[in-house]
């Protein structure tokens, strides 16, 4: 099991996402970290483990309330050792902007209407694609969920609801991914609390989840990390 923590970004400061409420959003103060500085935050969870991958999901910038450009720019050149995944919304390809090369666009649902996602193509599956779920409903335009070509390799279930519930993930809703679609890489996101959760994952076919309170309140912990990589798991080629 992968696991890649998660860092959401608002109004400048790394917030604890609960269940899709973005509006109820809190500075992140936990057990692992009391600061909400997104540069502790990130040294924090690499003193669980140490993290090759980060998702950053820019609130702001989600929600049309301005965006984190510059703070997340002063991040990939802090850890250019570190690949961050970054929703940021919309995202319009441009063929003249050459991207960071420690980072990855996350092109979420919820930002993409049937009018825009022939947009989506132009990334050439360079990218990840965010199939987002609110209370069972999909979020978005209807065809990125019916139509597989729009669909790159890797590609994260997001279940809003569950995100810091404690309610554990939707392994139902992942495990018919997997089965209906054996040749993508499904990430889970929402819900996972512990090891035991992990476990489950890894037995219905996922291998990567993105993590944030089950880091912060510590019920993953380092010797967690360190028995998952020692696991070997069926990932298939192409897949990081």
């Amino acid at each position: 099991m992968k696991i890649i923590p998660v860092i959401d970004l608002k109004d400048g400061v790394v917030v604890h996402a609960r269940q899709g409420q973005r509006e109820r959003y809190q500075a992140i103060n936990t057990a692992l970290c009391q600061s909400p500085d997104v540069f502790r935050v990130i040294e924090a969870f690499l003193g669980v483990c140490k993290f090759d991958t980060f998702y950053i999901a820019d609130l702001n910038a989600i929600t049309d309330q301005g965006d984190h450009k510059q703070l997340i720019g002063e991040v990939l050149a802090r850890f250019p050792q570190i690949t961050f995944w970054i929703d940021k919304g919309y995202q319009k390809h441009d063929e003249g902007t050459q991207p960071a090369g420690n980072t990855l666009p996350v092109l979420g649902s919820e930002s993409y209407r049937n009018e825009t996602i022939s947009e989506i193509k132009a990334y050439k599956n360079n990218f990840i694609l965010s199939l987002d779920y609110s209370n069972a409903n999909a979020l978005g335009a209807p065809s990125l969920f019916s139509d597989p070509t729009f669909w790159p390799e890797n590609i994260i279930i997001m279940t809003l609801e569950r995100v810091g519930s404690n309610h554990g993930p939707d392994l139902n809703k992942l495990t018919e991914f997997c089965r209906q679609y054996p040749d993508k890489n499904f990430i889970a996101a929402g819900g996972v609390r512990n090891k035991q959760d992990c476990v489950l994952l890894s037995k219905a076919g996922i291998h990567q989840a993105l993590v944030a309170s089950a880091l912060h309140s510590r019920t993953i912990k380092s010797e967690d990390m360190a028995e998952f990589q020692a696991k070997k798991y069926p990932v298939k080629p192409g897949y990081f």
